[in-house]
């Protein structure tokens, strides 16, 4: 059956909750709509996370993703709107949305959303020679 856009974001069990980890994502094709014109804004997202007990399941967050295809959205509603639905559905240690849209009269946009669990302290950055 192919796939159709959908709001549904799906979860699957972290299978390593003892450690943290990043998960990054890369969501070259995100597209909606101006909400003063109409037209098509494009999008790359670039999703890192750290789970803690649930995943994000990837063909659900195409899905998802897919649908706001056909939206109004401005830049910074729409990112933090996915970012949102993300925590709500996965509730990860922490998780960073950076949104990356193309030239709209001569203007780039870029929007960082980023949530961090409460109690949660990341690690601390290791440098090696």
């Amino acid at each position: 059956m192919p796939s159709t856009p959908s709001k549904a974001l799906e979860t699957f069990d972290n299978p390593q909750t003892d450690r943290d980890y990043t998960i990054r994502i890369r969501m070259p094709e995100f597209t909606c709509l101006c909400p003063k014109t109409g037209q098509p804004d494009f999008a790359e997202l670039h999703l890192e996370y750290v789970p803690d007990a649930l995943c994000v399941e990837l063909k659900a967050l195409k899905n998802y993703i897919w649908s706001y295809r056909d939206e109004g959205a401005f830049h910074e509603a729409v990112s933090n709107q996915i970012l949102q639905d993300l925590v709500a559905a996965c509730q990860p240690r922490f998780m960073r949305l950076r949104s990356e849209f193309n030239v709209r009269g001569g203007v780039y946009t870029s929007v960082v959303v980023e949530h961090h669990a409460p109690n949660w302290q990341a690690a601390p950055v290791v440098q090696l020679p």
